[in-house]
């Protein structure tokens, strides 16, 4: 029997680079049973545990290898900018510019030595030896080094088993500390105390920008975390009342005034407004709500009071669904990023090697203790791999969340780099081409034809009459032509008129009898063929109505009144207003479409034509295994293919192509399959999603290439002994600035 694994978020303190992020996941995936992925940028682990075991195991396997953690909860800020690190930086910038002033401005020095000279002789006290300033300068680096760096040096302890940056930065203001108290205290050499103060400085300085941008990064999840609603007025009695948002039950009816966000998913059940969906779908046209629209929780009611019945909550909800694949794939990691986790996982050992062997190979060519310590220092510090471990996740994030505002939801990483190779892409039609909603194309409407009905009927013989009698009849059946042709007569002011005898032929039709008022007559609609059989023949005008509509590759059907044809409804699933456009910008962007759709070849010929797919290129009466081959027939070619569809029956295919979108007013099955969830109703979105995974691409290269080029040049450059300690330490700083403010580009 399979063990049922459950997906847990833990948010997780005191990773300071990514040899830490190697720690933490060699310590949760050493667990039987458990997956670990961390993400350095978020600073959570994602985790696939088996059900039976608790967070609390999870949460001590995290503090046992030395960091803390906790439950990320769904409304929790991923990234929050941390008071500690301000109040850190604030202790730091007061003690060590002061230190490192007053080392580097040598004229100071003579003057202070005096000073504090006849201060201890007023007092009667031995004078120090060497330096008076130099002491200063120790007293003043102290809190710097000791206080505002006990965090950094008790990472630094638990995590001699596994070397990471803290260790790093540990060793070298420890050491340049220790050597300057030494070097004062006996005349053996400079004094580095100022260096040790700056290192710390720069560091803190470093990741307090660094936390910063990373929350600027986020800021796009965190606006569509705040979405939510805390509270809900339901109505129970015909009263309102105002109740936490963890009380509301799906069947409540809940209030929703103009101006208010929607609590959560449901339907209209009173009322009418338009509605702003934007803030989830990226679509900044607002939609008309009236009784029976399904509204989406988190969306802005603008002008109107409705009633609204709850039909999902909590974690089931539409917000709720897209924070959740926007949280996972910000902590699946990329290919890409694995390769920088290996590198980093022996980056600090080949470091502190590296420091150990410049200090031997600088002491022993006949170089001063102190300098060959200086230049060991500096090798320490200058290594940054916190910039390798921020360069994928910091821009995943950045990505993910401006996606997410913009309606293109990312559930896996690794459609970055699939993006960039993508030349073919297949469509299905119902649904993603078109609106997957039949409508009234064409409508026809001959009064002329009426004269054969005699006298009787001659006062009735106007449009609005005749589509009130197909509202009649059509509202009656349940079959979505019917439904369509209802609407479109309900859209012309159609009036209500009683039908009786009502009876409805499969495949053929609907017919009953209508009470106009001064007449009865019998009223048919089904397929012209059906309603030739009993009709008299079709004046000209239908005629060709019917032919055109059949060209069209539309469902036509004809409305009769006692045998004798009156009108004709030509009805399709329309195509979204921006589907030729997306097809064209496809074409431009060297990606050959496809439609393979399960209508009949006429339909599918007739939107090929209208968006611009070549014919050759055209598969209709495709079942979901059709699909599927379709898709492993291309790839077996040598072709990279973007599948993009709504329905169950493109699941199969959607899983298989390379790189894969969703509607997302599609099946949750489509959804779940899918790589990238597409919120806003347009074609255009995939254009985006397209684009916003290549710039992300792009940044990331740039990221990487910054981090591993810094390295290559920074240390070779410190071992030479061609920089000092503090130049080395803002430089570490600005590194990892650099990847994070880098990445921030893709807003």
């Amino acid at each position: 029997m399979s063990t049922v694994l459950e997906p847990t978020t833990l948010s997780i303190e005191g990773m300071t680079c990514s040899s830490c992020v190697n720690t933490v996941e060699k310590a949760l995936n050493s667990v039987e049973g458990v997956s670990a992925s961390i993400n350095f940028a978020t600073e959570t682990a994602h985790i696939l545990a088996p059900a039976e075991m608790d967070v609390k195991e999870l949460v001590n396997i995290v503090e046992k290898a030395g960091y803390k953690a906790a439950l990320l909860n769904v409304g929790q800020s991923v990234t929050l900018h941390s008071k500690k690190s301000a109040r850190a930086l604030f202790f730091a910038f007061i003690f060590a510019v002061p230190a490192v002033v007053i080392s580097m401005v040598m004229d100071w020095h003579h003057p202070i030595d005096m000073w504090i000279i006849a201060q201890i002789d007023s007092f009667g006290i031995a004078r120090p030896l060497y330096s008076p300033t130099s002491w200063l300068v120790i007293a003043l680096s102290a809190p710097v080094v000791l206080l505002v760096a006990w965090p950094i040096h008790r990472a630094a302890l638990r995590n001699l088993k596994h070397p990471t940056m803290d260790n790093l930065i540990s060793l070298g203001s420890l050491a340049a500390f220790s050597w300057s108290i030494y070097a004062n205290a006996t005349g053996a050499g400079d004094v580095y105390t100022e260096v040790a103060a700056g290192v710390i400085f720069f560091v803190v300085l470093g990741r307090f920008l660094e936390t910063r941008a990373k929350s600027r990064a986020g800021a796009a999840l965190t606006s569509l975390l705040a979405l939510g609603s805390k509270e809900v007025t339901i109505v129970r009695g015909g009263f309102p009342l105002i109740v936490p948002i963890g009380q509301l039950e799906i069947g409540d009816e809940f209030e929703v005034l103009p101006g208010a966000r929607i609590a959560t998913d449901g339907v209209v059940i009173k009322g009418e407004s338009a509605v702003d969906n934007s803030m989830l779908t990226g679509e900044s046209k607002p939609l008309d709500v009236r009784p029976g629209s399904m509204v989406v929780g988190a969306s802005l009611n603008h002008n109107g009071r409705l009633i609204v019945r709850a039909t999902r909550i909590g974690s089931d909800t539409e917000l709720a669904r897209i924070t959740a694949m926007v949280i996972s794939a910000q902590g699946t990691k990329a290919p890409i990023q694995r390769l920088a986790d290996r590198i980093s996982a022996v980056f600090v050992p080949i470091v502190t090697l590296l420091s150990i062997g410049t200090f031997i190979g600088w002491y022993y060519t006949d170089h001063s203790l102190t300098k060959s310590i200086s230049v060991a220092i500096t090798v320490l510090v200058i290594a940054c791999p916190c910039a390798l471990g921020l360069a994928t996740p910091v821009a995943l994030l950045v990505a993910s969340g401006r996606g997410a505002a913009r309606g293109v939801v990312l559930r896996e990483p690794r459609v970055l780099e699939v993006a960039r190779t993508i030349d073919t892409v297949v469509f299905d039609k119902t649904g993603t081409l078109t609106q997957g909603v039949m409508n009234v194309v064409e409508a026809t409407v001959s009064t002329a034809a009426g004269q054969l009905l005699g006298t009787s009927f001659a006062s009735l013989m106007d449009e609005t009459t005749i589509l009130s009698t197909a509202l009649a009849v059509e509202s009656q059946n349940s079959h979505p032509v019917a439904l369509a042709i209802a609407r479109h007569a309900l859209s012309r002011g159609a009036k209500n008129y009683a039908v009786t005898e009502f009876s409805v032929t499969p495949g053929s039709g609907a017919a009953g009898r209508v009470n106009c008022g001064a007449v009865s007559p019998v009223v048919l609609i089904g397929s012209p063929a059906a309603v030739a059989h009993s009709c008299t023949e079709f004046h000209p005008e239908l005629k060709l109505a019917v032919a055109h509509g059949q060209e069209k590759g539309l469902t036509v059907s004809v409305l009769a009144w006692d045998g004798v044809a009156l009108a004709v409804f030509a009805v399709g699933d329309e195509l979204k207003s921006d589907a030729a456009e997306t097809i064209n910008s496809l074409r431009a962007m060297g990606i050959t479409p496809w439609l393979v759709t399960g209508d009949s070849a006429e339909v599918a010929a007739s939107v090929a034509t209208t968006v611009g797919i070549d014919s050759a290129y055209v598969v209709s009466g495709a079942m979901p295994e059709t699909k599927l081959k379709i898709v492993q027939k291309l790839q077996s070619e040598g072709r990279c293919v973007l599948m993009i569809g709504d329905g169950i029956n493109d699941a199969a295919a959607l899983a298989a192509s390379d790189l894969s979108m969703a509607m997302g007013t599609g099946t949750d099955t489509a959804i779940s399959s899918a790589d990238i969830t597409l919120m806003n109703s347009g074609l255009s979105s995939v254009i985006q999603a397209l684009a916003l995974a290549k710039k992300t691409l792009r940044i990331i290269h740039v990221n990487m290439g910054w981090a591993l080029i810094y390295n290559v040049i920074g240390l070779p450059i410190a071992a030479l002994g061609l920089l000092r300690p503090i130049y080395a330490a803002a430089a570490m700083a600005l590194s990892s600035l650099f990847v994070v403010t880098n990445s921030l580009r893709i807003k």
